[in-house]
């Protein structure tokens, strides 16, 4: 059974959270960021569920150093903060889901069991996307029609990006996780390598990396 951690610094919001997924879930909770990040690096969390606005350490902070530790436990805002630039912000910063409160219970179980499904998928040596299967021992993509091999960062920046579908990956997010936080390389690189992506596999139709304009890039598993 997954378990979930539940970062507010409202009890009753954590209490409620709880009893709405602790049928199907195990769940840990946390008052804030601080306290979440000493839970985390002991193990065992598969998801966590964060407010913004709390004491001692925020949201966007926790979400912030997770992913500068390289962890990329699915994460999910669950916020009183609805403006499109506190989306934007968090969605740059890593996060791969965003609600708003007040929420709908249905909607939250849709959207967690959606999270882990995805992560999954993160975890496996082979994605299939229908007909195709994306390898990673090989660096290739094929089907019955197709053998593609690519180039070891090209393949890395795409199994990135299918691993955790519908999630906007920023060019600074991806520069960092393919070729380090100290690479020379610029975020032209990214652009560069996206675009060789999309040539070398033009005869696939089960997936595209897709640009969102001022954000970055995801991958689209909806063709």
């Amino acid at each position: 059974m997954a378990n979930i951690l539940i970062v507010d610094d409202d009890r009753n919001m954590r209490l409620l959270t709880k009893a709405r997924l602790g049928d199907l879930y195990t769940v840990t909770t946390a008052a804030d960021g601080l306290e979440a990040l000493e839970i985390i690096h002991r193990g065992g969390i598969d998801m966590v569920i964060a407010d913004i606005m709390m004491p001692r350490m925020d949201g966007y902070g926790l979400l912030r150093t997770l992913r500068e530790e390289g962890n990329q436990v699915p994460f999910l805002f669950l916020t009183a903060k609805e403006s499109p630039n506190d989306k934007q912000h968090g969605f740059l910063l890593g996060t791969d889901d965003y609600m708003t409160k007040p929420f709908s219970s249905d909607e939250l179980l849709w959207r967690v069991a959606a999270l882990l499904r995805r992560a999954n998928i993160a975890q496996c040596k082979k994605i299939e996307i229908g007909g195709v299967v994306v390898d990673s021992e090989k660096y290739a993509v094929y089907s019955d029609t197709e053998y593609i091999e690519l180039p070891k960062k090209e393949f890395d920046l795409l199994s990135k990006l299918l691993s955790y579908p519908d999630r906007i990956f920023s060019k600074e997010q991806l520069l960092d996780s393919i070729w380090g936080m100290n690479a020379e390389s610029g975020e032209e690189t990214v652009k560069t390598h996206v675009s060789r992506i999309r040539n070398r596999l033009k005869g696939i139709t089960e997936f595209s990396i897709i640009t969102i304009k001022g954000l970055g890039y995801k991958a689209d598993l909806s063709k």
